[in-house]
């Protein structure tokens, strides 16, 4: 569905949406309640008629508590899983085709394919499905900086905050960093450029950009008002090494 912004729906989601009978919405927490709010507007805008449901569910929330961080994904994802399924078997008829709108893209970072995946590979339901991907939060952050996020003959990396703390990536010169709740970018180089987003998309769109260390304290700042505003805060950003000379 996009990072936030309905006008970036492609001609093929808007096609999927109105191929589906159910559309399956998370509803708990504030951050889920901004999203269901803007799946339900996508919904109205692009659908056309009303012979759809919507399905509103509480979706499982990880234990961070959990020392061991891919335990503790593999749990939150078995309950997740187990909420998926008894929607598709609660909430669809045999000829019923349902939709889960993703956030961003589902190829980056988010673990709806691999949910499915399991449920259709346990062969407890005759469960068929199609991928649509969408505009990421990756694209929307380059586009609203107006820049590439490569170097001319450089490579490109995706990673998250958590990988990013244990130190700025040998092999890449560009550094695409998404789940950092943590500000992983106060570890690094302070000559480095990055180009920060948050709600990159949305009417909530916080742009900074500039070398890390003159804007470092404007990004803390920023952040922590925008979060302490609505409850909730998700951001992007771009870290660059100087360029050679």
């Amino acid at each position: 569905m996009g990072a936030g912004n309905p006008e970036h729906i492609t001609v093929q989601a808007v096609n999927a949406l109105n191929r589906a009978s159910v559309f399956f919405v998370p509803s708990k927490g504030a951050e889920k309640s901004d999203l269901a709010a803007l799946r339900r507007r996508i919904i109205e805008r692009f659908v056309e008629g009303t012979d759809y449901r919507v399905v509103g569910f509480d979706n499982p929330v990880r234990d961070s508590s959990n020392e061991s961080y891919r335990s503790g994904v593999a749990d939150w994802h078995d309950a997740v899983e187990g909420v998926y399924e008894q929607l598709i078997v609660g909430e669809l008829g045999e000829e019923e085709c349902g939709a889960f709108l993703a956030w961003g893209d589902p190829s980056l970072y988010d673990s709806i394919l691999r949910i499915l995946e399991k449920i259709r590979c346990k062969g407890r339901l005759d469960l068929d499905y199609e991928v649509v991907p969408g505009i990421s939060s990756v694209q929307a952050l380059a586009a609203a900086h107006k820049i590439p996020l490569n170097r001319i003959g450089e490579s490109i990396m995706l990673t998250t905050g958590r990988k990013l703390a244990e130190g700025f990536p040998d092999n890449a010169d560009s550094v695409v960093v998404m789940l950092d709740g943590q500000m992983a970018f106060k570890t690094v180089d302070e000559d480095v450029e990055i180009y920060w987003g948050a709600y990159v998309g949305t009417e909530d769109e916080i742009l900074v950009s500039g070398r890390l260390g003159d804007v470092l304290e404007e990004i803390e700042r920023v952040r922590q008002e925008a979060r302490a505003r609505k409850g909730w805060i998700m951001d992007t950003y771009l870290l660059q090494k100087p360029e050679r000379r």
